[in-house]
């Protein structure tokens, strides 16, 4: 029979690498958790129309690279492509701005998709991690959120953590260089790649976006943003790099970074990383402030800045650098019954101490010989063996063997609990 393998751009997550996702997942998370951020978790699916007016169509996610379909009922859903779009969506249907204090600061995680070229670390379903912060418009609210991004990854122990950082202004500011832009690449289109003459019609932004070597060639010589900043876009951008500097956070300034979704105004970063190997990943994350994302989908004009990082990235990096080799999953203890009639004695005691103690606990259920079963309780990285034969049965006991010791003793099932949690009380003094 035919095996059917997964689809091209997916993958398969298992054994340790399953736990360096729960570490790096759980460890945003908790950061997050420090800077009052709460979790949400928005559906997968969502009308097209979240994406094509939050994201904007003139994107290269909207345009190329969005899973959009009709259901049973005729209406087209897409599948996320980012989280952004469907946590504005959420906050506007249920009016969650009319009901919290301003700003909502909202942590989320989970797969999006997209229909794009695999390459490192980037999957056609892959994992996001991100914050928004909706409702404040002060600069030194974006400069918290750079704030949380620079230390989550530094926190996983990622050294160098590069910050790219440029400024798109406000409306009038974007609407004037997006007019110097057409003015300048009018000359230059027709040599163009097809993607950016699509861009020139819909916004120029998007070609300094370009990846093709030809054409960034020519995009170093397009205007420059910052030329065509308003008093009050330049005045915000000066208050959020003075206070990076007062934090002593990294960074530099990238005059061509735009981003890649159209809701983006003001202040936008990247987060850049080499690996210690020497292997650029490029942007392991990236964000912004947005300005009128909620009012497109139907709410008040509230402003907003988040960013998202990639786990597949993230976690590429942190084997690049060896920095998951500590992360095993471990087991408190492996409980090995000795007989056929001492399997139901070691599950009974196996239940009792998950929980009533809280200990992570496994059992053998196979007829093999206790050499066997030593081989497995180290292939585990269990702490302690429970041996449990007919003589512990009868006396209600276990022999409790400490693996990294190779000590031994007899313990009353009553107060093996007691036993197991002075052990673990030490090693944490």
């Amino acid at each position: 029979m035919e095996i059917i393998n997964n689809v091209k751009g997916t993958h398969d997550i298992f054994g340790e690498e399953t736990n360096a996702y729960d570490y790096v997942e759980s460890m945003m998370k908790s950061i997050a958790e420090l800077y009052a951020f709460n979790g949400v978790r928005p559906p997968v699916l969502e009308s097209d129309k979240v994406f094509s007016r939050g994201v904007g169509e003139s994107s290269d996610i909207v345009r190329k690279e969005m899973y959009t379909f009709p259901d049973k009922g005729g209406r087209m859903l897409t599948l996320r492509p980012e989280f952004t779009a469907g946590i504005m969506r959420m906050v506007v249907q249920n009016k969650l701005y009319a009901t919290n204090e301003l700003p909502l600061k909202l942590y989320y995680c989970g797969p999006v998709f997209r229909y794009e070229r695999p390459q490192l670390g980037r999957y056609r379903q892959f994992n996001q991690f991100g914050v928004e912060s909706i409702g404040n418009n002060s600069p030194i609210n974006d400069v918290e959120v750079i704030v949380l991004a620079y230390t989550i990854l530094c926190s996983l122990g990622l050294e160098g953590v590069k910050i790219k950082l440029n400024t798109l202004g406000d409306e009038k500011s974007r609407d004037n260089y997006r007019s110097a832009l057409r003015e300048y690449f009018a000359r230059h289109i027709d040599n163009m790649c097809e993607d950016c003459k699509q861009r020139y019609e819909l916004n120029p932004l998007r070609i300094l976006d370009c990846k093709v070597k030809e054409d960034q060639e020519i995009v170093k010589g397009a205007p420059k943003i910052n030329n065509y900043l308003s008093d009050e876009s330049k005045a915000i951008f000066i208050q959020v790099k003075d206070a990076l500097d007062v934090l002593e956070i990294p960074y530099e300034i990238d005059d061509g970074l735009v981003r890649g979704l159209d809701y983006y105004s003001e202040t936008v970063f990247e987060f850049h990383y080499v690996s210690k190997a020497g292997v650029d990943y490029g942007a392991v994350g990236a964000g912004g402030h947005y300005g009128k994302l909620m009012k497109e989908l139907g709410g008040p004009e509230l402003p907003g800045v988040g960013f998202s990082f990639g786990i597949e990235r993230i976690v590429s990096v942190l084997k690049d650098d060896g920095g998951l080799k500590d992360i095993k999953q471990e087991l408190d203890a492996y409980v090995m019954p000795l007989s056929e009639e001492a399997l139901l004695y070691a599950q009974e005691v196996a239940i009792l101490l998950r929980n009533s103690g809280g200990y992570r606990v496994d059992v053998c259920f196979d007829k093999t010989k206790l050499a066997n079963m030593f081989k497995r309780a180290a292939n585990k990285n269990a702490k302690f063996a429970i041996i449990i034969g007919e003589d512990e049965i009868n006396k209600d006991s276990v022999i409790l063997k400490d693996l990294a010791k190779q000590e031994q003793k007899e313990v009353k099932v009553d107060d093996l609990i007691n036993k197991l949690d002075e052990h673990f009380d030490k090693e944490e003094e």
